[in-house]
């Protein structure tokens, strides 16, 4: 089918993803589009779509799992003993990296970056309110290190850009920490320092209560048992050659975690509420799904990559400038990764390179616009630190910034591997 044709139909998406119709939706109906007008006939457009989904579908199982994780760590208070420990470890003169910190190692070990940048933003404030500090700086602090920790996190966007390159989920994660400690020190030393950094109006900031929320947190320690348990799970195929899928190792993690902190009354209602956010995102994949196999089987991918070609662009950009752009068609790191993985795995891995590192650069690209305001993430951040829709639109740039470095330092670290080699 002719690359017109996806085009139109990504272009579809993402104007009704803008005019706030559902994303799924959005997606399938910018497949149907697309293929009907690429030259498929209605059958043919269906089975194609149904053939993405079908690509997909691991991927859903697992993050459905995952959910188990997320669910035990948020519901139990784990996350929030673990920001709260980084914060008051490292003080108030080393705020910025404290933030950063707090939020990469929440995403690292398995929650959704906003959901993240919400645990930790009331502390943020807090912080922020006795030292003047712009709530804006202080979001994008969180915010870079959550980009940070999503790329080696087990988190979807991992887990999918894994699953569709068949790469090991455990090595894909491993190849990015690096690249991952540059973002870091990138955020807090130049990210920041770029930023103004003082309310001009305090009227600004958010009115937050310096009491913390009333009930029984568990201790450190036992609130670093689910995501130890599941790290050492994912690590054994590498370490010990045992293969444990993340579809156990993330709720076996995230179970232990619940028993260790003596949580067990709590262990169903939390392994709801994880099912809940991530059934959100298993949907989207579906609606994703749809609109990754037109893509597949239409031309656009040739577009793609003879325009790379006429710019003398190295192959090795392939993987990450497709994860870039797609994640800026979907404005979501999964939707993104997804999208770009099914898409361009087979091209990435014909031209010589490994699973893991296609896998590990698209990861990191989609990290580059995954921000656009036609995105939840992009509303659900600023609302949590109450900026309003202009405030947050000018953190755009330095969200690129840092998406771009860590795509770089990927790509990088690739071609010194390869040259090695």
């Amino acid at each position: 089918m002719t690359a017109i044709g996806a085009l139109i139909g990504l272009s579809l998406s993402i104007l009704l993803i803008i005019r706030k119709l559902s994303p799924t939706y959005s997606l399938i109906i910018g497949a149907i589009v697309g293929g009907l007008l690429g030259g498929l006939s209605l059958n043919e457009t269906v089975t194609v779509m149904t053939e993405g989904v079908k690509e997909v579908t691991p991927a859903v199982l697992r993050i459905l799992t995952a959910g188990v994780l997320s669910g035990i760590l948020i519901q139990t208070g784990a996350t929030t003993v673990i920001s709260n420990a980084i914060i008051n470890k490292m003080g108030e003169k080393r705020v910025f990296m404290a933030l950063a910190l707090a939020t990469m190692l929440l995403c690292t070990v398995g929650v959704f970056i906003d959901v993240a940048v919400i645990t930790v933003a009331p502390v943020a404030l807090s912080i922020g309110k006795r030292l003047n500090l712009s709530p804006s700086v202080l979001l994008i602090a969180m915010i870079g290190g959550g980009k940070c920790g999503n790329i080696i996190s087990p988190n979807p966007n991992t887990i999918i850009a894994a699953g569709n390159f068949n790469a090991d989920l455990s090595a894909v994660m491993f190849a990015n920490i690096l690249p991952a400690v540059i973002g870091l020190f990138f955020t807090v030393f130049v990210i920041v320092r770029l930023m103004p950094q003082t309310v001009k109006n305090k009227k600004t900031m958010m009115q937050t209560e310096d009491k913390e929320e009333e009930r029984n947190l568990p201790s450190l320690r036992t609130s670093l048992i689910a995501p130890v348990v599941t790290i050492v799970l994912l690590a054994l195929r590498p370490a010990a050659g045992i293969n444990i899928d993340p579809l156990i190792a993330l709720p076996v993690g995230g179970l232990c975690g619940a028993i260790c902190m003596k949580q067990w009354k709590n262990i169903l209602p939390s392994i709801e509420y994880g099912l809940q956010k991530m059934s959100v995102v298993a949907i989207l994949l579906i609606g994703t799904g749809t609109i990754a196999g037109i893509i597949k089987n239409s031309s656009l991918k040739d577009w793609i990559l003879t325009g790379l070609d006429h710019a003398h662009i190295s192959d090795a950009l392939i993987a990450p400038i497709s994860g870039a752009l797609m994640s800026a068609a979907t404005a979501s790191t999964t939707a993104g990764a997804t999208l770009a993985s099914s898409s361009f795995a087979e091209t990435i891995l014909a031209i010589g390179i490994s699973a893991v590192w296609g896998a590990a650069m698209i990861n990191s690209g989609a990290t580059v616009l995954d921000h656009l305001p036609h995105g939840s993430f992009f509303h659900a951040t600023g609302g949590v630190c109450e900026l309003n829709f202009k405030e947050r639109l000018k953190l755009i740039p330095y969200e690129s910034l840092i998406g771009i470095v860590l795509a770089a330092g990927t790509t990088i670290l690739y071609i010194i591997s390869n040259a090695n080699q």
